[in-house]
């Protein structure tokens, strides 16, 4: 039997990167998954992607009536969800201290914080008791890193909400867990540099930081998101499970 068998699952941030790929595995483990974009047009090659038992619903995180929307749709043509992995987020670009702008402290937070805060609330009266919430973290809320101190207090937040929505939740028997990935090769990371050069040395640096030598894919993010939604999981909740080829680690 698939391991996600007839289980309804929703993934924000899902027409691109981790959260393509995630939906792709959830798919093929048997779910029915709904994937937001704010892009429709991504949005709806994503859907075209994925093929099969998936639908599409364009929108932002950090805008509530959108979420709003999102959620009677799921409502009206499922009625309800066992699975919601909370992904999108951005990291707003490399800042350093002294130069932070307020607009850049709000994007940041409104989309990796109050974004995914209001993302699990509004899920909650759709979740069915038992189900899994995954939170998307990252290894720098755990570890230094220059001109990213805004992002990475944003997924250090998101791993208290891990630790703090496991106990708002245990009556309902609703697993919370973090998905923290280190580097990941997508088009996000592929971007930086404006010239080959600053590319491969941009690429270089970041494997050198990794003990396993290389960049992670997003489809072994995808198969610990599995593991985290499904009953392999089943006594496990209030973690941060990295992905992360040590990095965060050693």
């Amino acid at each position: 039997m698939k391991k996600l068998e007839g289980k309804i699952a929703l993934i924000t941030g899902g027409s691109s990167g981790i959260g393509l790929a995630t939906a792709q595995r959830f798919v093929a483990e048997g779910a029915y998954v709904f994937i937001t974009g704010r892009r429709q047009e991504e949005l709806d090659e994503a859907v075209k992607l994925i093929g099969q038992q998936v639908t599409g619903v364009q929108g932002d995180v950090t805008n509530l009536a959108d979420l709003d929307r999102l959620y009677e749709q799921v409502r009206q043509q499922k009625g309800h969800l066992d699975i919601v992995f909370a992904n999108a987020g951005g990291s707003g670009g490399m800042v350093p201290l002294g130069a932070i702008t307020e607009e850049h402290f709000d994007k940041v937070f409104n989309s990796n914080v109050k974004g995914m805060l209001f993302t699990v609330q509004k899920a909650l009266p759709l979740l069915r008791d038992g189900s899994s919430i995954i939170l998307m973290a990252s290894t720098t809320g755990s570890k230094g890193a220059a001109a990213f101190s805004v992002y990475s207090a944003s997924k250090a937040a998101v791993r208290s909400f891990a630790r703090t929505w496991t106990m708002d939740l245990q009556a309902r028997k609703i697993r919370v867990n973090a998905l923290s990935p280190g580097p990941t090769e997508t088009a996000a990371t592929t971007r930086m540099g404006s010239t080959p050069e600053q590319k491969q040395f941009i690429q270089d640096y970041i494997v050198s930081s990794i003990p396993m030598g290389r960049m992670g894919q997003p489809e072994e993010t995808a198969k610990a998101a599995v593991f985290l939604a499904s009953d392999d999981s089943s006594f496990i909740t209030g973690i941060e499970l990295f992905v992360d080829g040590g990095t965060a680690q050693i």
